[in-house]
């Protein structure tokens, strides 16, 4: 009970922090309404239809709402590294909970804000064509909230070896544009050459935008937005395990690097 009340605390203040900062709040549906309107606005009439009645601003939409849920989750663990300056992280390692709660109840806080700031740039859907039934709500938020905790556990397990603030952010810069472009967020998966094939299939958030984007659009598995490793098209539950796996093994590795801090 005591480790269950450390979680929900560490989760409570990062959800506060998140709510009494307006600039971030309107600044995180801000940035991905720039990518969907004035890139795909610009390129949807040189690509054409990606799919059958499926055109450039509304194949990027899955892809823009990974990327906010993405790139949010894994900044979250910047506050990490703020604490540490500040000397506040010293108070929370000394508390009567385990380490491992503490790290937990990051990257579940994370990926709530993550989670609220996709969600509020699905409200957008109507602006670009794309049909969202309470159904596909419904499917779409546990898709969205275990890619942004794999995200948040992963920008944990970062944070907790990183010291600077400086050297988070070029650290996530150096990640995060690389897994974010070669993820499908801009272009379909299909016909890339063998280098770039390679790194898509090697990059975690490829399987976390594959199953968004199938759900939004309602694409089926053989389309040219499906995941094909090692000739076998990817079914939405099998790029659900990959993601899973992944963030399993991030959040344990994140636990066990937050209780060796010193």
């Amino acid at each position: 009970m005591k480790n269950l009340l450390g979680i929900y605390t560490i989760w409570y203040r990062d959800l506060l922090r998140f709510w009494h900062d307006k600039m971030r709040m309107v600044s995180s549906v801000v940035f991905p309404l720039l990518f969907l309107f004035v890139f795909g606005s610009g390129l949807s009439a040189r690509m054409g239809l990606l799919g059958p009645g499926i055109n450039f601003s509304q194949f990027m939409f899955p892809g823009i709402i990974g990327m906010t849920v993405l790139m949010s989750s894994f900044a979250s663990g910047v506050s990490i590294v703020w604490d540490r300056e500040f000397g506040f992280l010293k108070e929370v390692l000394v508390a009567p909970v385990s380490r491992a709660t503490v790290a937990t109840g990051k990257a579940f806080g994370g990926a709530t804000v993550a989670l609220i700031q996709g969600t509020l740039t699905l409200a957008f859907s109507p602006l670009i064509g794309v049909s969202l039934t309470p159904l596909k709500i419904l499917q779409l938020l546990p898709l969205m909230l275990l890619l942004a905790t794999a995200m948040a556990s992963m920008g944990i397990l970062l944070a907790t070896r990183i010291r600077s603030m400086e050297a988070f952010q070029a650290v996530m810069q150096m990640l995060m544009f690389p897994m974010t472009f070669l993820s499908g967020v801009f272009f379909p998966l299909q016909g890339l050459p063998a280098w770039m094939d390679f790194l898509t299939k090697i990059n975690p958030a490829t399987y976390g935008i594959a199953p968004i984007r199938e759900v939004m659009l309602g694409t089926l598995p053989g389309s040219p937005f499906a995941v094909t490793l090692f000739g076998h098209v990817m079914t939405l539950w099998e790029n659900i395990g990959v993601m899973a796996g992944f963030g399993a093994i991030m959040l344990v590795l994140a636990m066990w690097s937050f209780s060796h801090q010193e």
